[in-house]
Order: C-alpha cells, then sequence, then structure tokens
C-alpha cells in the first residue's frame, strides 16, 4: 500500500535553549563530582524524559528543601528560587549549586535594582509557575504585584502609581505580553519598563518560527510537557498565527492520528526543555504512515552558551 504524501515542516530553532543545557549539565556534573544521590528542588526542567533520564544516574527529585538531608549535595531548578530557599541551605551548612537560568537572573537582579530605587513591581506571570514564585520571592512580601491579563491591570492596587516598575517571566507569548505592558502603560504612564526584554530569546525565536509554520500547516505538534509554560505558548501562538489544529505532545505515543487524518502538511516544533530525541521519534512516527518530505523553517540562529558555576569547574 503505498503511503500518502505529507510535507514536515521542522521548526528551526526548536528544543534545548542554553538555560536548560546548562542546567542539566549542572546535575550531570553534580553526580560525576559528589556521586549519587544529588538532591534537585523541584523538576530541574520541565519535561518528563530529562527528569527520568537523571533520576535513573542518581539525582533525586523534591519539591521543599526540608526533604533534602543536610550532608548531600543540593541543587535548585532553571527557574529560580525565592531568596528565602538559599538562605535556608545556608543555615543548614548544605553545599548547593543554582541552576537557576542566567536570564532569569537577570530579571532577579532588575527586580532588585529597581526596589532599591524605592520603586514598587508589577510582574506578569503565570500564577503558581515556579519562576514567577521564584522572581517574586526576590523581594519583600506586598513589593510584587501580580497580573496575569490585560484584564488584571484594572483591579491592581499599588501603593504609588508614580513609583512603579515591571518585569516579566522569561516564558510568556509575546503578543500577549504587549498587549498586558500596552495596558500598564496606559493606566500606569510613569511605570518603568525593562532595559531590554525580559522574555527570553529561545521564547521569541520558537514562538517566531511557529509562526512562520503555522499559515502553512494542515496541524502543528508542540513537541513538550503540560508544565512547561514555554511550549504550552507556542500552542497558542499557532493556533493564532492561523493553524486550525495545534496539540502539544510529550511523546509520539500522545499523537491523536484520528484528528490528524487528511492533513497534507504538519509542523513540528519542541518546547525550550524538549530534547531533540523525542523530535527525532515523532518524525519517525509519521515517517511509518506517510511518505514524508521534511522542511526545516529557520527563522534564526542560536549559538548562546551558558558557564556552569566555578564550584562544578573545581576538582571535588
Amino acid at each position: 500500500m503505498t503511503k500518502p504524501p505529507l510535507t514536515l515542516y521542522l521548526a528551526a530553532p526548536r528544543g534545548f535553549c542554553a538555560g536548560v543545557d546548562r542546567a542539566i549539565k549542572i546535575v550531570e556534573m553534580a553526580l560525576q563530582k559528589w556521586g549519587a544521590p544529588v538532591y534537585v528542588r523541584h523538576e530541574i526542567v520541565h519535561n518528563k524524559y530529562v527528569v527520568d533520564n537523571l533520576r535513573d544516574q542518581g539525582a533525586v527529585f523534591v519539591e521543599t528543601l526540608a526533604e533534602a538531608p543536610d550532608d548531600r549535595p543540593v541543587i535548585f531548578s532553571a527557574h529560580g528560587v525565592p531568596k528565602s530557599v538559599p538562605a535556608k541551605a545556608e543555615a543548614r551548612e548544605m553545599v548547593y549549586v543554582d541552576a537557576t537560568c542566567p536570564l532569569v537572573s537577570k530579571v532577579h537582579v532588575e527586580a532588585e535594582r529597581h526596589h532599591a530605587a524605592g520603586l514598587q513591581m508589577i510582574m506578569i506571570g503565570h500564577a503558581g509557575h515556579p519562576e514567577t514564585i521564584g522572581t517574586m520571592g526576590q523581594l519583600p512580601e506586598g513589593e510584587v504585584l501580580l497580573v496575569e491579563t490585560a484584564e488584571d491591570v484594572a483591579h491592581v492596587q499599588v501603593r504609588d502609581p508614580e513609583r512603579l516598575a515591571y518585569v516579566t517571566q522569561t516564558t510568556l507569548s509575546i503578543d500577549d505580553t504587549a498587549g498586558i505592558v500596552a495596558a500598564l502603560q496606559a493606566r500606569f504612564p510613569a511605570i518603568v519598563g525593562p532595559h531590554k526584554e525580559d522574555i527570553c530569546y529561545a521564547t521569541t525565536n520558537r514562538q517566531a518560527a511557529v509562526k512562520a509554520i503555522a499559515p502553512r500547516a494542515d496541524a502543528l505538534l508542540v513537541v513538550g510537557a503540560p508544565n512547561s509554560s514555554n511550549s504550552k505558548r507556542l500552542v497558542e501562538v499557532a493556533a493564532k498565527a492561523g493553524c486550525s489544529y495545534a496539540q502539544l505532545v510529550q511523546r509520539a505515543t500522545d499523537i491523536d492520528w484520528r484528528a490528524l487524518e487528511g492533513i497534507a502538511s504538519l509542523g513540528i516544533t519542541a518546547g525550550a526543555s524538549a530534547p531533540e530525541v523525542l523530535v527525532d521519534e515523532v518524525i519517525a512516527a509519521f515517517s511509518e504512515r506517510y511518505d514524508v518530505t521534511i522542511e526545516e523553517v529557520e527563522t534564526a540562529k542560536e549559538n548562546v552558551e551558558f558557564k556552569v558555576p566555578r564550584v562544578l569547574r573545581q576538582p571535588a
């Protein structure tokens, strides 16, 4: 039986960003340096495949510092942590390594700088997301107010409308965030924004690639985890950019083949914490059913690299 033809548009860039790459490397190097077990507070990055792989190597994932023993190293996830977490680790004289993405750390520094200048902060982000919790936890209670939507801006109660600044989560939808920023500037004309966009280069680039593919594809799949903010935003961006069927899949086994019946073109991308091996797995699944022609759609080149902390570069 002949397979139906399928044009597969492969987004570039896709998958791992420099912050995720660095965070995974930190856990692997910590295991090499100190041996197993090494404790990791929260999933190092939001991807089950990655977490399971590191667990197999001897990483133990916990949600709170209280679950980690004093005498084993602990690593803080790429999403960042409130200031109280390293303070508790120091009080317990624990060895800890901070794997916070440097671009998230930049937002933390920004928030502290504005606070030192006497400004109250408004954070654009998702309630309950570890990055939002970490950023808001850099400053004292009440100094950072959270808004999730443009509608929230009308209801936020500030101390002084003339003394405000805003920061954003690094993994948001660029277009949605622009709308929220516009609402903030309309209500608080004196509000101070970041020197450079807080939404990170990887989020921006992956969304741009999806926008280039979405109008050309009958369907688009995002390889990523359901708790990955940047992956979920890619699904939303695809739908808004004109793709009639956009879906998040963790693995090839999650593909809804019935929903894809009759397609002639498909877009594939991956969130910033999804490894390329999972993209290959999805492509292989389509190659079994279709006569696949792959066309890479490249909208940017990435060559960003972040160093691991010095403690891991020194011998044990």
